[in-house]
């Protein structure tokens, strides 16, 4: 008798782990699924994007995502470089009135912002028409910073394609009327790879950061209207007041 109840335990546990392994394997599945349907949804957001500056719409203000000027020290960064380029020539092509340059500024000796900002001065945007946001930790700060701090419902976001279709995901969700203008890519196909490989990560983390985490900025701040005679600069949490940064 008790050999055979050990032997009915033996059974319903090896039935009961099985039921657990399929049922965890169903989830898994239901989960990659949910992830491949959401980055195939950023990959959509490549139809509201624009090469020609003939064919790009106006907006008041055009979002430039940050990112390091340079990859090593003396070795200038192509990404960063042609963003500049994209978005000084929306502007002298008067399809942007302002630039909001957006990045990371964590740390005192790493600003991307201020080198935004040095950048576009010598490609010839007046500086009254550049506004610096320093809390633009990642994309998904940046565009929701555009939003919900410095107010803006409609903008044209200035980055490579990939991040561009990464950066429109995150502003549908937040429902702001955005588009995309694309940089363009590097020449060298290695650095290239890397971004890509990064970008797929990254993409996996978005959908879980906008569906599943509800992630929101690191900073928010006091509301600022860009294009008023306010001081438009925000660093961090903090509003700068009449004091301009730096350059």
């Amino acid at each position: 008798m008790y050999r055979s109840s050990q032997t009915d335990f033996q059974y319903e546990f090896g039935r009961f782990i099985k039921i657990i392994v399929y049922l965890a394997s169903i989830a898994v599945l239901v989960f990659a699924m949910f992830l491949l349907l959401g980055t195939l949804r950023i990959s959509s957001f490549a139809f509201n994007t624009y090469d020609s500056y003939d064919e790009v719409p106006y907006n008041k203000v055009g979002l430039l995502l940050g990112t390091s000027s340079n990859v090593a020290p003396g070795q200038p960064n192509e990404y960063f470089t042609n963003r500049i380029m994209a978005a000084a020539n929306l502007y002298r092509h008067k399809k942007i009135d302002y630039i909001l340059v957006s990045g990371d500024n964590r740390h005192a000796s790493y600003n991307e912002p201020r080198q935004m900002m040095r950048a576009l001065l010598k490609a010839g945007v007046p500086q009254d028409k550049i506004v610096a946001d320093y809390a633009g930790f990642r994309t998904n700060d940046s565009v929701i910073r555009a939003h919900k701090v410095f107010m803006l419902d409609k903008v044209t976001i200035i980055s490579q394609e990939f991040h561009n279709e990464r950066a429109l995901f995150i502003a549908d969700h937040f429902g702001i009327d955005a588009i995309g203008f694309n940089a363009s890519d590097p020449y060298s196909e290695g650095n290239n790879f890397k971004v890509e490989l990064r970008e797929f990560f990254a993409r996996i983390k978005c959908v879980i950061d906008m569906y599943i985490l509800h992630t929101e900025p690191t900073f928010l701040g006091d509301p600022i209207i860009i294009g008023t005679d306010k001081e438009q600069t925000n660093d961090g949490a903090k509003i700068q007041g009449t004091k301009k940064a730096e350059l």
